[in-house]
């Protein structure tokens, strides 16, 4: 990774001065492997400027980093997880019952989930939410009826596409990316297909007939990558027929590998997440024990620069990388500098 070195106006660079209640002097952070790469940019350049120990940032995914985040308060505990999904009720209640009470939730910008193949394989161009449910659905609609899926190649449902093999890596369930492909991709099309209609015809509620829309088949079609993106990428590598999973971010750093097809119509960009015309994005955050300001060197400091103009602003370097700068970027500084947390109105 190129190292940043910034001219930091807002943020004063602070010398750690005094004692502290923990024996630990450095941040420690863990998380989503999509907000990943933006917190070890910021985390490099915070060592670069900053009279404070370069950040530990480990990946792990989000339900990873958040549950190590709310197994208590100290020193043995992170300070930071980064989750490209909100905190769940139960996560936040887990929290609680570990004695972190204080959570501070930044928003630091906008990422979409891309659909990504072999630059070379097969013409993967253009899907719809509709294409990835009947590829990977675990029951589709067939002459009326909901049947377990049978599709093995993709020209079966839809004759626009090709004449392949279906193979899917998608995230695994401890990823937040998995819940905004099952909620904006899977439950999508299992509407557009009818089958929501069809579970919720055989007596289900609609959360219930939701839920089942979300499960995807399990005869070796669809695969579950509990890794980073470099997983999905070195299976496509060796799967020309296979289709991945990608943050806009990491396509974009590896157009020279890969080729992404529209989803419903619209190419993802920047500017295309940014608008709100690409049905496929989602917020990405970190989040803050707040118990551990003041006892961790630097750690306040961590979380107003990373959401400094200087770092997550439009023309920052995590813009330079792929993230949709917030547009309500202001009020998040605020927010941090402030302290606020989440049972506090942020």
């Amino acid at each position: 990774m190129k190292s940043v070195k910034l001219a930091v106006s807002a943020i004063a660079i602070v010398a750690a001065t005094g004692t502290t209640a923990f024996a630990r002097d450095n941040i420690q952070v863990a998380g989503s492997s999509t907000v990943l790469p933006y917190a070890s940019i910021v985390a490099e350049a915070f060592g670069e400027n900053f009279d404070y120990p370069t950040p530990v940032v480990e990946s792990g995914g989000s339900s990873s980093g958040l549950k190590r985040f709310c197994e208590g308060v100290g020193e043995n505990t992170i300070d930071v997880a980064n989750a490209s999904r909100k905190i769940k009720d139960k996560e936040i209640a887990t929290c609680a019952e570990n004695g972190v009470t204080d959570i501070m939730e930044v928003r630091i910008g906008y990422d979409g989930i891309v659909f990504a193949s072999q630059k070379d394989g097969p013409a993967f161009d253009a899907f719809d939410p509709s294409d990835i449910y009947n590829a990977l659905g675990a029951k589709v609609m067939k002459d009326g009826q909901l049947v377990d899926n049978t599709y093995a190649k993709w020209n079966e449902f839809n004759a626009a596409l090709p004449d392949a093999d279906i193979i899917a890596f998608i995230p695994g369930t401890k990823h937040g990316t998995r819940e905004v492909f099952e909620e904006k991709v899977l439950e999508a099309g299992c509407e557009a297909t009818g089958a929501m209609e069809a579970y919720v015809a055989s007596g289900m509620d609609e959360k219930a007939a939701a839920k089942e829309c979300m499960k995807v088949r399990t005869d070796g079609k669809a695969v579950d990558i509990d890794g980073d993106y470099t997983e999905t990428l070195a299976r496509i590598g060796s799967n020309p027929n296979g289709i991945g999973v990608f943050g806009l971010a990491f396509y974009e750093n590896n157009t020279d590998k890969l080729k992404v097809a529209t989803m419903s119509g619209v190419t993802p960009s920047t500017e295309t997440i940014a608008s709100g015309d690409y049905p496929v994005s989602r917020p990405l955050f970190f989040y803050v024990k707040k118990a551990h300001i003041g006892q961790i060197p630097g750690l306040k400091e961590y979380a107003e620069f990373f959401v400094s103009d200087d770092m997550a602003g439009a023309d920052g370097p995590l813009a330079q990388y792929g993230l949709v700068s917030d547009p309500e970027l202001a009020q998040t500084q605020e927010a941090v500098a402030a302290e606020t947390t989440m049972n506090s109105g942020m």
